[in-house]
């Protein structure tokens, strides 16, 4: 399992974190196979989503926002909980395909630490799983 660091700079943010598992993949020399991305935070999750347009990653916010709000009677004493909601709804963990040592990704797809309690230094850890080649 590695793990890498990621520094983010708002409150809510989607941080494109593709070239980093994309490393990940092509250090460890595995050209068939699965890797896992996991985000051990409550109130960041993880996701894949199109990254040629930043606007898509301004509505995705934008609509969480709008699902769910600051002011609701949350009960959760330190302030945060639209966060922790935020992270629900997005996720803790994907898998990605490995194919000739590439992320197996459509072609707008990237792969997005979803930041909603930031800003704040995030770690992801993520592993291989290599299938022999058939």
């Amino acid at each position: 399992m590695q793990t890498i660091h990621v520094q983010t700079h708002a409150h809510d943010e989607l941080v494109d974190i593709t070239p980093e598992v994309q490393e990940l993949v092509s250090s460890a020399g595995i050209e068939k196979g699965v890797v896992q991305v996991f985000v051990p935070h409550t109130t960041a999750g993880v996701t894949i989503n199109e990254g040629a347009d930043p606007a898509v990653k301004r509505d995705i916010i934008a609509v969480l926002r709008e699902l769910v709000p600051t002011n609701f009677d949350y009960h959760h004493a330190e302030g945060n909980s639209p966060s922790h909601v935020k992270a629900s709804l997005m996720g803790s963990s994907v898998q990605v395909f490995v194919e000739g040592g590439r992320l197996k990704l459509g072609t707008w797809q990237k792969i997005f630490l979803c930041e909603f309690d930031g800003p704040r230094r995030r770690k992801v850890w993520m592993d291989l799983v290599e299938r022999s080649p058939r």
